[in-house]
């Protein structure tokens, strides 16, 4: 193969792209998308500034179009695109991108929605004071100075800095196998850690959290919980949780609303409302009323207005969990140390910015000494001149020419060149006796400048003294209140924690309609009472399940197919007394004609505890109650039923209880738990009551010692029975007499296992309830009819009834 004579070298292609990819790769990390641990500058936002610098665009100059800078940076400094180095631009002129300015820019720079900044032709721009103070001293010979990419100019490799900008703003950038996302901190906190650690160079990273306390973002908001501090500050990575700042009002009409005031940094504004839009759209979120942006020059303000029935704190959860109001920062620490690429924690980060204000000072003590003794190398010559004065005149008078003039100096009066030159130039003016005095006395100050240059050069105490009285100038003049607010990470707490744990009503209608009340809504009666009006319904509605729990208890719904859907208390809607409620079907993902027939209260899933399930048609069935553990929104299968069957009856048991059932036509059946072995969650359950044609069960009970039974009809009519009249009989038979039933007392609707003290409540078709003492029920036996318990209209009958404790009432 013809290789043209040495001037086509052969090379393999794997070595070629191996070769070539970690050239890129290293260009990349160094001069593109890594900041250098001293300044917190990437290579482009530098050469802005240096450009600026350059360009007298400082802050106390008029604004120049950002199109002169930009061109002035990519002429000069910056080889790439214009887009590059404008975005840089307006990036450091946003104040919710950064949190202290670099660029001072006047005009249309983009806004939290997203929206882009105008083109470079309209805005214009200038340094800030911060920037301005991140290249004071660049001129004293503080940092090194490069080639630029085509060698006609010098670009610095480093700005003086004397603000610690890589915490101070932060960075973000991807290079190749690696990234690094640093947060923006509080400068005043950043100089106290900073000055902590030239007070105590031992200083550890718990003690110098206690004057950096965390980030400090510029959009504000909350940071939920210390440990993502604590673990980025020691280890270099972590994440930090961010919330938005809400609070939930009351509005005049009574329903409430949720006010966002300040959200996560890099969060879209715009976006953020979309995505709850969708969510509110989507029935992912349910009692949104109205979603407004209420945004303007005087700060962030969007309004959630919710359903008057709607637990405000539980919406507000969802939306933290569901969209960008909470939101997660990944912190990687990772920066550029002496051209590497490395991740430092915060005490390393720190002991390096240190490092570098040290090289600055003593490079610029160095160059003000060198400028010093060049001053007072001068001085000496002027002073040998006025001593040797009518010499020196006589001396230039004598000359010829300028040369031989300072020829004549140097060799006769021991002079060097500079000197001799400093004598010819030397005004007559200055040759007057207040002059000369002058040249003395600056010659003496020279002389005292050069002896302290000398002693900071000397003693490394005083250069951090220097650093120490710089960096307390830099927070008078730059430092502001925190923004951001560090607070107790309550995401990690249940809802419940935020909420008093009280007993509550439940009622749920037979149309669908569930709300809670305070248990105390309705007061005690006496026997034979009215009642008062417990919820409003409709003609053809009327309450069928009502019991009592906590707010914090879980409740789990059975349906009339079989499935088990579960809610906390608290998550179900307060209502007034006389309210409808909320549609269940808002609450649980029931399918169409799903009705729930049946509800049970747990305080918490446990070993060894049974559900214990009847149906209509007396199945009976025992299922551990960790099968029932989930939050999945679909529901659990409860049991397997056949098509004519419902679930009526559910039991929280230890396993050892006895059962009591009773049927509509007054029957029930005694027998004890151990009878029905446990089963799975699927499987459709044993016989546990041979029913009578057109009888059905009513009620299930469970007891562990001997008690009493109430039984109660629907004309209202009950009793006490004590339950040693119940034989003790297999599971599966006929059961005996519990109740007389007739035409006057109307069937049976509901059987409760009673004690002493305990207090009953009844609920009618037509949403009347009466709460009335288990005592003053007469106790009959199993073959009586009872007593009137309560009085129901014509058209009017018990649908429900719930044992409570009693409580102490002063009504």
């Amino acid at each position: 193969m013809d290789f043209g004579l040495g001037k086509v070298l052969p090379v393999r292609i794997e070595d070629e792209m191996k070769n070539s990819y970690i050239d890129y790769a290293m260009s990349v990390i160094v001069m593109r998308a890594l900041p250098d641990v001293r300044d917190g500058l990437k290579p482009v936002h530098r050469r802005i500034l240096y450009a600026m610098h350059e360009a007298g665009m400082a802050p106390n100059k008029p604004y120049k179009k950002s199109a002169r800078i930009v061109g002035e940076v990519l002429g000069k400094y910056h080889p790439h695109g214009d887009s590059s180095v404008y975005d840089a631009t307006v990036r450091m002129a946003q104040d919710f991108s950064i949190r202290y300015l670099l660029v001072d820019g006047h005009g249309n720079f983009g806004s939290i929605d997203g929206d882009s900044a105008a083109a470079m032709r309209y805005t214009e721009v200038r340094m800030s004071r911060v920037a301005e103070s991140m290249l004071e001293d660049i001129e004293r010979d503080t940092v090194d100075f490069a080639p630029n990419y085509d060698e006609s100019l010098k670009e610095p490799t480093v700005l003086p800095s004397k603000i610690p900008n890589l915490l101070v703003n932060g960075s973000a950038g991807i290079a190749v196998g690696m990234a690094t996302n640093i947060p923006p901190h509080n400068l005043g906190e950043v100089v106290d850690g900073l000055i902590m650690m030239i007070d105590n160079p031992e200083v550890t990273i718990n003690e110098l959290m206690m004057a950096i306390k965390g980030p400090d973002f510029p959009t504000g908001a909350l940071i939920l919980g210390r440990e993502g501090i604590r673990q980025a500050y020691t280890t270099g990575r972590g994440g930090v949780k961010m919330r938005a700042q809400c609070r939930i009002e009351k509005m005049a009409n009574g329903k409430n609303r949720i006010l966002v005031t300040e959200i996560p940094y890099q969060v879209n504004k715009a976006r953020l409302v979309e995505k709850i839009a969708e969510l509110v759209r989507d029935k992912v979120i349910d009692g949104v009323t109205d979603l407004r942006d209420e945004s303007d020059r005087k700060g962030m303000r969007i309004v959630i207005e919710l359903r008057r029935d709607v637990n405000a704190d539980i919406l507000l959860n969802q939306l933290y969990k569901h969209t960008q109001l909470q939101e997660t920062f990944g912190i990687i620490m990772l920066a550029l140390v002496d051209r590497r690429p490395r991740i430092m924690n915060l005490q390393e980060i720190l002991w390096h910015y240190l490092e570098h204000q040290k090289e600055v000072i003593v490079r610029r003590t160095r160059f003000e000494l060198a400028k010093a003794k060049a001053r007072a190398h001068i001085l000496e010559g002027l002073k040998i001149a006025l001593d040797h004065l009518d010499a020196v005149i006589t001396t230039i008078r004598q000359s010829k020419t300028v040369d031989i003039a300072k020829e004549a100096l140097m060799t006769g009066f021991d002079l060097s060149e500079k000197q001799a030159q400093a004598i010819l130039d030397l005004r007559l003016q200055r040759l007057t006796g207040l002059e000369r005095e002058k040249i003395e006395q600056e010659y003496k100050d020279i002389l005292e400048t050069i002896e302290w240059l000398e002693s900071v050069l000397a003693d490394e105490h005083k250069v951090l003294a220097i650093i120490k009285e710089e960096l307390l100038d830099v927070r008078k003049r730059f430092a502001d209140e925190r923004r951001t607010v560090i607070t107790t990470d309550v995401s990690e707490l249940n809802m419940e924690d935020l909420i008093a744990e009280e007993d509550i009503v439940l009622t749920l209608t037979h149309g669908g309609y569930i709300k809670r009340l305070p248990v105390d809504t309705y007061r005690s009666q006496k026997r034979g009472g009215k009642g008062v009006t417990g919820m409003g319904t409709k003609e053809e509605d009327f309450v069928e399940h009502l019991f009592v729990t906590t707010t914090h208890n879980n409740v789990l719904f059975f349906t009339s197919r079989g499935r088990v859907y579960q809610l906390k208390g608290y998550e179900i809607p307060e209502a007034s007394r006389t309210a409808k409620g909320t549609a269940i079907v808002n609450m649980l993902a029931l399918e169409p004609n799903e009705k729930v027939t049946a509800v049970i209260p747990i305080k918490e899933f446990s070993e060894r505890k049974f559900l214990l399930m009847v149906t209509r048609k007396g199945i009976v069935k025992k299922t551990e109650l960790m099968e029932f553990d989930t939050t999945r929104k679909g529901g659990l299968i409860a049991i397997n039923l056949d098509d004519d069957d419902d679930l009526i009856g559910v039991k929280l048991t230890g396993g050892e209880h006895y059962v009591i059932i009773g049927t509509k036509d007054g029957l029930a059946i005694y027998f004890p738990e151990t009878n029905v072995r446990a089963m799975g969650r699927t499987a459709h359950g044993v016989k546990g009551i041979t029913l009578h044609d057109g009888d059905s069960v009513v009620g299930m009970d469970t007891v562990k010692k001997d008690g009493e039974l109430l039984t109660v009809t629907s004309e209202g009519y009950g009793k006490r029975t004590p339950l040693a009249e119940y034989r003790n009989q297999s599971r599966g038979g006929k059961g005996v007499i519990n109740i007389k039933v007739t035409e006057k007392t109307g069937h049976v609707v509901g059987i409760k296992v009673v004690k002493p003290g305990q207090e009953l409540m009844l609920i009618t078709g037509d949403g009347i309830v009466i709460r009335t003492e288990i005592d003053a029920i007469s106790v009959f036996s199993r073959n009586a009819q009872g007593v009137k318990i309560m009085r129901t209209g014509e058209t009017d009958t018990v649908v429900a009834l719930a044992v409570v404790e009693k409580k102490a009432d002063n009504e």
